[in-house]
């Protein structure tokens, strides 16, 4: 952050380096994605110029040479309109890609005098870049695909009354699963993790029947050509078929990794997902609403997946995946 700090002093500079780290040295149209480009130098001979309002911006304008018109290197991208300091942006985002443990609002508030609601929209947009990816379909030939399911959110103990009318409808060993939620007032999230790549996956599914599971994997994996290791959920029966093969360990029976000639049986890197996601979302966040999960989720799924990169690769390349999307206050704070 230091190093950081002392590249970008101020907002022309925070300018320049986002223009390097997104357009890699050659400025391009985000309109016609042409290249042939002219910097539009301030008539006023500084590096700043007026705007129609009369305030002076350190903004740097470009206009293309075929379509004629204007950009800057936050056109087209989450940070498209924002009021809030790009340099400000630079360093939040670098701190993201750096802090395992996520950063919450109020923090980003008090360190760079944000009001609460720009801190968290401002939060909001980086993790929707971080989810903002081509994705392709997880597995393939030798690819093993460890998937688990858990449940996010409070205690039904700890609720308010107001939220506790009627207690939520628990599987009774016995007795069937009567409800397909163990924990009815949580929240169920699948994470599948490509041991081959060694990339993460985290959805919000409506429960953990195995035909929520399967539509979540289906839509994911390349279940044919791929190896499906879980727990001894039943769940997961639904789909095991559909797999080139599928093992599994017995966690009631204490047993959390299995040897085989094919190699180790184990979902253990599914819970070691699980055990960081939720430490961050406790310690940092404390809460986070089932409307807004999702964005979290892809945040620690960007880190987890790029966690053999360094701070500076992760940021690099976090920046190019701000491109082509939006995220305005007020549909944001109405979810």
């Amino acid at each position: 952050m230091t190093r950081l700090a002392e590249l970008i002093p101020d907002e022309a500079s925070a300018y320049e380096f986002l223009e390097k780290s997104r357009w890699k040295g050659v400025p391009m149209c985000p309109h016609c994605h042409d290249t042939a480009v002219t910097f539009i130098v301030p008539s006023n001979g500084t590096d700043k110029r007026r705007t129609r309002t009369g305030a002076m911006s350190a903004r740097r304008l470009w206009q293309c040479n075929g379509c004629r018109k204007q950009f800057s290197v936050l056109t087209g991208t989450v940070m498209h309109g924002t009021k809030i300091s790009i340099r400000v942006w630079v360093m939040v985002m670098f701190e993201f890609a750096a802090n395992k443990n996520g950063i919450a609002a109020r923090e980003v508030e008090r360190r760079y005098g944000l009001s609460p609601r720009s801190a968290w929209h401002l939060l909001h947009r980086i993790r929707e870049a971080m989810g903002n990816d081509a994705l392709t379909m997880l597995g393939g030939e030798g690819h093993v695909i460890v998937a688990d399911e858990t449940f996010i959110g409070g205690s039904f103990k700890n609720m308010h009354k107001s939220k506790t009318d009627s207690e939520p409808v628990k599987i009774v060993p016995g007795e069937g699963a009567r409800h397909p939620n163990p924990v009815g007032n949580k929240t169920a999230v699948l994470t599948l993790i490509d041991t081959e790549t060694g990339e993460s996956r985290s959805r919000i599914v409506p429960d953990v029947t195995g035909a929520s599971l399967r539509k979540a994997i289906a839509d994911q994996v390349l279940m044919s050509r791929s190896t499906l290791h879980t727990d001894e959920s039943k769940s997961y029966n639904l789909v095991a078929g559909e797999f080139a093969a599928h093992e599994s360990v017995n966690h009631s029976a204490d047993e959390y990794v299995r040897y085989t000639p094919e190699g180790i049986v184990t979902s253990n890197q599914a819970e070691n997902f699980f055990s960081q996601l939720k430490r961050s979302l406790d310690g940092t966040h404390h809460h986070v609403s089932r409307k807004h999960l999702a964005r979290y989720l892809a945040e620690f799924d960007y880190r987890y997946s790029t966690r053999g990169l360094s701070d500076t690769e992760r940021f690099a390349a976090m920046i190019d995946r701000t491109d082509g999307i939006r995220l305005a206050y007020r549909p944001l704070a109405a979810a």
